[in-house]
């Protein structure tokens, strides 16, 4: 699952001792396992190993540059939504032919900057952006690759509204009959070339089903389109695929594979290129939230746990209404957790609200959770918070923003530091007349 682990009542991340090391870098902090991370990629890329997949790790989970580069030494390429991820990508040193770049409102300048880092594939959401970069491509003298995102209207119901994108009625990408017309209109064109498809149908989805309904319908599209004189020479069924936010919630890489892969073997051995983009199923369990009990305060008979962070450094629960397991980095050993659920089976835990200290009641990371007993100036984690924290955070209040660190086995790096009053001011010390 991960490198996070209790020993003799201490968390510990890898090698490293969580008490010690707030003492050294303070909280709030974000903490990331080298290791998990490593190893998440690695039973991906095995899972997926007959299909010899571009595993395009998804920036917009966790896009830490050292991070980046980590997974982009393990032979990832990236998926990338913006000019700022793209440049993330680069800095990172990965190959720029294993990049896909996705997001409904791609700008001029970001095109251009796309065109001219020779990416792999444009994943196109509409008409009017298929014209306009077909025809920046054309002014650059440039051509370049790109896969319609195709809607198969094909969703998993557990996964929550504002992160499922496979309907038929959603911003993102064009339903199976547009898809036809579209390739009818666009699909000669020169200087950008149609020549794949693209599925992302939401995320966390806990199920291959979701995944094999959308395939099957894809592959379709692909044998009817290349019957008309169309290539297709790559499918990218997207990322989406589940963390252990609880243990044992979610599928495996292997599970995944084993329906997903059968499917797609025909269409790589014809010489059809599979592009993956996972993001949360590597991130996720790779880090955790380390935060600081501020004040235990009772409202009426609700029992409240403030600590030093909250939604602005962890939109989740408050966006979304997810759930991170929350636990003292040190208890008793009849508190050691051996899993981590919504319900903790212990004896003497209390249920508490665990909120932030903005002003919002809306800023929480629980409610009604059953936690151990807990006093001002303990440490709790936040777990299952390497996707989708971070990358949300915010200066909300005006709060800076938490650091960073990697864990090598016993060794922990700064890989972003902590912000300072000064930084969240900088950018307004002058008034430039425009």
């Amino acid at each position: 699952m991960d490198c996070f682990q209790y020993r003799n009542g201490q968390l510990f991340c890898e090698d490293v001792n969580l008490d010690d090391l707030a003492s050294r870098v303070g909280t709030p902090a974000y903490v990331y396992s080298r290791r998990t991370l490593q190893e998440h990629y690695d039973r991906l890329a095995k899972a997926f190993a007959a299909l010899k997949p571009i595993i395009c790790y998804s920036i917009k989970s966790c896009g830490n540059v050292h991070i980046c580069k980590l997974l982009g030494e393990r032979g990832a390429g990236m998926d990338v939504v913006s000019g700022g991820e793209l440049f993330r990508a680069k800095l990172a040193g990965v190959p720029m032919g294993k990049v896909v770049y996705a997001g409904v409102g791609k700008t001029d300048a970001e095109i251009r900057a796309a065109i001219e880092a020779k990416i792999g594939w444009f994943n196109i959401e509409s008409e009017a952006e298929f014209e306009n970069i077909a025809a920046i491509a054309k002014q650059m003298g440039a051509t370049a690759n790109a896969a319609l995102r195709v809607n198969p209207d094909v969703y998993d119901a557990k996964t929550h509204a504002k992160t499922s994108t496979g309907k038929k009625e959603t911003k993102f990408g064009v339903d199976i009959e547009r898809a036809r017309r579209f390739f009818e209109h666009y699909g000669r064109d020169k200087h950008l070339k149609l020549n794949a498809i693209h599925l992302h149908i939401g995320s966390p989805i806990y199920s291959a089903d979701p995944y094999v309904q959308a395939i099957t319908k894809a592959l379709e599209l692909i044998d009817e389109l290349r019957n008309q004189g169309h290539t297709i020479s790559a499918l990218d069924i997207g990322g989406g695929f589940a963390a252990d936010y609880e243990s044992g919630a979610s599928p495996d890489a292997a599970n995944y594979a084993e329906a997903i892969v059968p499917l797609l073997e025909k269409f790589h051995k014809e010489g059809g290129t599979i592009i993956l983009e996972p993001g949360r199923t590597i991130a996720a369990n790779s880090g955790i939230l380390l935060s600081r009990v501020q004040y235990i305060k009772m409202g009426g008979k609700k029992k409240f746990v403030i600590v030093d962070t909250g939604m602005h450094h962890l939109v989740r629960p408050t966006l979304y209404d997810s759930f991170h397991f929350i636990w003292p980095t040190k208890v008793s050993p009849m508190h050691t957790p051996t899993g981590r659920s919504k319900e903790m089976n212990l004896p003497g835990l209390e249920l508490c609200d665990v909120v932030g200290p903005i002003c919002e009641s809306g800023d929480f990371l629980a409610k009604e959770r059953p936690l151990p007993p807990v006093a001002r100036g303990d440490l709790v984690a936040i777990f299952t918070a390497g996707a989708y924290g971070m990358v949300m955070a915010s200066n909300y209040n005006a709060m800076p923003r938490p650091p960073e660190v990697l864990i090598d086995g016993g060794k922990a790096i700064v890989i972003r530091r902590r912000e300072t009053y000064d930084d969240l001011v900088q950018q307004e010390r002058e008034a430039v007349p425009v």
